[in-house]
């Protein structure tokens, strides 16, 4: 199976260069709230009855924007002869050609992708949340940030990557030029150069006073070697993950054994927590509008860029050593917008990053091959004996042992929790089959099935990520903790 990844690397760019990437950004959102004001204006004559055609999908917007920039509505200019005679001479977008004019189709896209999301959470047809109807773009509030889609011309990619001519470390944009990069592009250009992966599109953003690119490729899927080998059909095989606060991951499997036990997460909002008071008193003591109020906001946003890469980092090497390491993983379904409620707990629930830790093991998971399934958000894990499945009453934070009051199974909380969400799964894989494969009814992940792309070569296994991590694995009950 074919696999879509990115790589993330932090330009160094110029300040003339900055100046492009800013207008670029600028088109892109110009672009979105252009297309969105002809949506709106359509919609306004649709209501009075007037038949017109309201542009939705992002194709169709593409096609308005384009009509709308050659026009005498988006730039007119008067000119007047040596006679007198004042002449009006359409001139559109004075500054269209001073862009790639793939951001602006692709902000077109965005905002057909967004209505489709309002369309279908309007028709209960989509889950979760609410989605409301697009809104225009500030500057103020809108991250700069552009996209670029990768075309091929002559045999020549629009995107390249370390380009002969410009250096191992580089990355090539269509009207941007030459953009050089901190990090090495070794692993990429390898996989590029060997066909085993292949440029769909840049995305460039600035965030915390840097400028970073994202290159997303379209991927062959890990090499053999770095899969897990298929199982036989039954329901064995798999691993409870528990997250919590005074453990972040504790992983056992169905006979009591634990496998890994995570006890030293960074926790980098509390680390970080005296420093950001510090640096948002000086936001506030800073008069609106005033530089020394907007570099104030850049520090601030840089200390907050911090934490979130230091937890991302930690989440990526967690999740590497459990899926490496186990072919079937099963995790809790939690509410963690519910939780955030406890404003005794909030700042210690956010903190972990549970919610991405389960994004990722998922699409590693499937990566490589192996299963990932989410157990039910109001199964009692935490008050269910795992040697005679007794329900007892609900734990209060402070208890790290658990004790079963009809058989007097001992355990560790966490540990307990985690065997109950393996016996789980096990249970729940071996009773539904699907009679006509005889096999684990699945759902197909998200680029399987029809209409998938053509695959690229194998890639090699030291495309497969990153070495194993350094994490520090210890057994037995801890004496003290927090919340489970």
């Amino acid at each position: 199976m074919g696999r879509f990844t990115a790589f993330r690397f932090t330009v160094d760019a110029s300040p003339s260069q900055v100046v492009v990437l800013a207008r670029h950004a600028g088109a892109s959102r110009f672009a979105f709230n252009q297309c969105l004001a002809l949506v709106k204006e359509a919609l306004d004559v649709k209501r009075r009855g007037v038949p017109v055609v309201v542009p939705w999908s992002g194709f169709d917007l593409i096609n308005a924007f384009n009509s709308w920039k050659c026009s005498a509505r988006a730039g007119r200019r008067f000119v007047v002869d040596a006679a007198g005679s004042v002449e009006v001479v359409v001139t559109g977008l004075s500054w269209r050609a001073q862009v790639c004019q793939q951001v602006c189709e692709e902000a077109a896209v965005d905002l057909g992708r967004g209505l489709a999301a309002w369309a279908e959470s309007r028709r209960g047809k989509r889950s979760g949340r609410r989605v409301g109807f697009p809104t225009f773009k500030r500057k103020a509030r809108t991250r700069p940030s552009f996209r670029i889609r990768c075309t091929t011309k002559a045999g020549r990619a629009s995107i390249r990557v370390g380009d002969p001519t410009a250096g191992p470390r580089s990355v090539c944009l269509p009207r941007i030029g030459v953009l050089r990069v901190r990090e090495d592009t070794r692993r990429l250009r390898r996989m590029i150069r060997t066909g085993r992966a292949h440029i769909r599109y840049a995305t460039v953003s600035a965030r915390a006073g840097r400028w970073t690119i994202t290159v997303t490729v379209q991927a062959a899927a890990l090499h053999p070697a770095r899969q897990h080998p298929p199982r036989p059909d039954g329901g064995g095989g798999w691993v409870g993950v528990d997250r919590g606060l005074a453990a972040l991951v504790v992983a056992a499997d169905t006979t009591g054994r634990q496998v890994l036990r995570v006890d030293d997460a960074p926790r980098p909002l509390r680390t970080a927590l005296p420093r950001l008071r510090r640096l948002s008193r000086q936001v506030s003591r800073k008069r609106r509008g005033s530089r020394n109020r907007a570099e104030a906001v850049a520090r601030l946003a840089q200390a907050h860029h911090r934490v979130a890469n230091i937890r991302r980092h930690f989440l990526h090497k967690v999740a590497n050593r459990l899926v490496k390491t186990h072919d079937r993983l099963v995790l809790e379904d939690l509410h963690t917008a519910g939780m955030l409620r406890n404003r005794r707990l909030a700042a210690a629930i956010s903190d972990p990053g549970w919610a991405d830790l389960a994004r990722i093991i998922g699409y590693q998971q499937r990566w490589r091959g192996g299963q990932t399934t989410p157990a039910p958000r109001w199964y009692p894990s935490t008050k269910m004996c795992s040697a005679c499945a007794t329900i007892g009453p609900a734990l209060p934070l402070s208890v790290r042992i658990f004790r079963c009051q009809e058989c007097g199974h001992t355990a560790d909380r966490d540990v307990n929790a985690a065997v109950n969400l393996a016996v789980w799964a096990e249970h729940h894989h071996a009773q539904t089959r699907d009679p006509e494969v005889r096999g684990p009814v699945t759902n197909a992940s998200r680029g399987d099935g029809s209409g998938q792309r053509p695959r690229a070569g194998e890639t090699s296994p030291d495309d497969g990520g990153t070495l194993p991590p350094r994490i520090s694995v210890t057994a037995g009950t801890p004496e003290k903790g927090g919340v489970s």
